[in-house]
């Protein structure tokens, strides 16, 4: 395992100090839960918050960052901060859950699938009311970000299995409860091949080969399935925590970003001890 890979982002070797000044990952509140889930499960900070040429703004955080120009589209990654005027604070409740559960703004139009909102179908309610809560409580930044320019029609890979919202009890699951964070943390967007576009989850579901091309060079998505030559097989427990949130390999060499190592690195040890026995059971792909 050579490289691992999230949703593009740069420099994020660069957030691990300031992530030290993030709440810690304690759940004991609706705004707390929403702040671990977005600042360290889902990552939103890898593509909502503006670059510098010294790496994130976090002065800035989640007020719009990463344009994707690519042949479907040209976007940049909204603001949403409270701003009335150019972030969500004239969204509703309601209007948010929308976007993030199927990914349509409230004037209707739908978001591009950088934005992974299909992996976001299977977010129980309660932890839905949490993200809106703690967007709610973001510092608010006016920060316009420019129209999406949509080339040619697109659509949205939804997980198998992710299709409407997990009942909390499954929760209470090892293996469910690591499928769950895995998917909120859309490691398959990145570890899974395209076939003419679309993701592979029927013949390629976590074996990677996908490229990220970026200041580090080209990273290579890695195969996190149970393979024992090509996967995560023959991995333990630690190499695989290690590998998540330090971004260093088996053999100890280090893994080249976007993947956002210090946000995973705040994760509690009961989550990563859950993906990791869900990693186990996905099923090897060589």
């Amino acid at each position: 395992m050579r490289t691992a890979i999230t949703t593009a982002a740069t420099h994020v070797a660069t957030l691990s100090v300031i992530l030290f000044t993030l709440p810690p990952a304690l759940a004991e509140t609706p705004v707390e839960r929403g702040g671990y889930l977005v600042n360290t499960v889902m990552t939103c900070q890898n593509c909502h918050t503006p670059m510098g040429p010294n790496g994130p703004q976090f002065d800035k955080a989640l007020s719009g960052g990463l344009t994707f120009d690519l042949p479907p589209f040209k976007v940049t990654a909204s603001n949403i901060t409270p701003d009335p005027e150019t972030g969500i604070g004239k969204w509703t409740d309601a209007q948010l859950k929308t976007l993030l559960r199927q990914g349509v703004r409230p004037d209707g139009v739908k978001v591009a699938p950088v934005m992974p909102t299909g992996f976001y179908e299977m977010l129980t309610d309660k932890d839905v009311n949490a993200i809106v809560a703690y967007l709610r409580t973001v510092k608010p930044v006016k920060n316009e970000i420019p129209a999406p320019e949509y080339k040619m029609a697109f659509e949205r890979d939804i997980p198998p299995g992710t299709e409407k919202p997990m009942p909390e009890a499954q929760l209470a699951d090892k293996v469910k409860r690591g499928f769950y964070l895995a998917t909120a943390a859309h490691c398959m967007e990145c570890h899974t091949p395209r076939v003419r576009g679309r993701l592979d989850f029927t013949g390629g579901l976590g074996k990677g080969g996908e490229e990220f091309p970026g200041p580090w060079g080209v990273s290579v998505s890695a195969n996190i399935t149970s393979d024992k030559e090509r996967g995560l097989g023959n991995w333990s427990d630690a190499e695989i925590k290690r590998a998540i949130t330090q971004g260093v390999a088996r053999d100890g060499t280090k893994l080249k970003p976007p993947m956002g190592y210090p946000f995973y690195a705040r994760m509690t040890d009961g989550d990563l001890d859950a993906i990791v026995a869900w990693l186990r059971t996905v099923p090897p792909k060589g």
